[in-house]
């Protein structure tokens, strides 16, 4: 049951619902499943749609300067934004768009908002490579931050694992910690760690929404603006799911 909230947005998301109307369309010879399903496909494609979806998700955050932010105890830094590409010369590091997530925890670092920094050993069983976390360690210490002021926690899976790591590492009451992960992930992050009796302040960054202004380009299909809505779809179920594990 582990793997529930990752395989479920899988087998209900856009792309499998559009599959599943097209098989069926061609194995009873409907064109009402076969419409349905080009229907669907445009209207999860559209980027007005895929916007507003986003935005949704990012709606109740802004971004903060650090510079604003109050001092904590630690930086928690949530994992997600590394992939591992394999070369003749073993395994390459690299960033996607959340990069933003170890950027900020820099930033706040150097903005004194905590002189600890914790990155998650986030990995899952059939990823390849070492835990993001010993990563991200190596490479801010290449960015001027001191090893002491790194802590790593054990291995992770996923977000509800994170939380309960960073709880080991900081089992005192009235801990204050700054917790960094993209906009439209906070939700749910937050509700997470609240559940294993985490006391932190959001610092969201990695935002997905643009200018909310109408343009041609917004009816015009696209696959990116498909990706944006199975992200929402995928985000949603994922609030769902911890929302009905801790909060029901």
């Amino acid at each position: 049951m582990i793997y529930l909230h990752k395989i479920l947005p899988m087998l209900i998301s856009p792309l499998m619902v559009v599959m599943f109307l097209l098989v069926l369309g061609i194995k009873f010879k409907s064109k009402k499943f076969t419409i349905s399903a080009i229907i669907i496909l445009l209207i999860c494609s559209l980027p007005i749609v895929s916007k507003n979806l986003i935005n949704y998700l990012e709606i109740n955050y802004k971004p903060i300067k650090a510079s604003n932010m109050d001092q904590a105890d630690a930086i928690i830094v949530l994992s997600g934004m590394i992939r591992a590409v394999n070369t003749i010369d073993g395994y390459k590091y690299e960033f996607n768009n959340s990069v933003d997530r170890f950027i900020s925890a820099i930033d706040l670092f150097k903005n004194n908002k905590s002189n600890l920094i914790v990155f998650t050993r986030g990995k899952y069983p059939w990823s390849v490579g070492k835990p993001e976390g010993e990563y991200l360690k190596e490479l801010a210490i290449s960015y001027g931050i001191p090893e002491k002021n790194i802590i790593l926690t054990e291995n992770v899976e996923n977000t509800d694992q994170e939380a309960k790591a960073v709880k080991k590492l900081f089992p005192e009451k009235n801990t204050k910690l700054i917790l960094v992960t993209s906009a439209s992930h906070m939700h749910r992050s937050l509700k997470v760690f609240e559940a294993a009796d985490l006391e932190v302040i959001e610092y969201p960054v990695d935002f997905k929404s643009n200018s909310k202004y109408f343009t041609l380009i917004d009816i015009i299909p696209s696959a990116g603006a498909f990706g944006g809505t199975s992200y929402f779809v995928r985000e949603m179920i994922g609030r769902i799911y911890y929302k009905i594990k801790y909060f029901n």
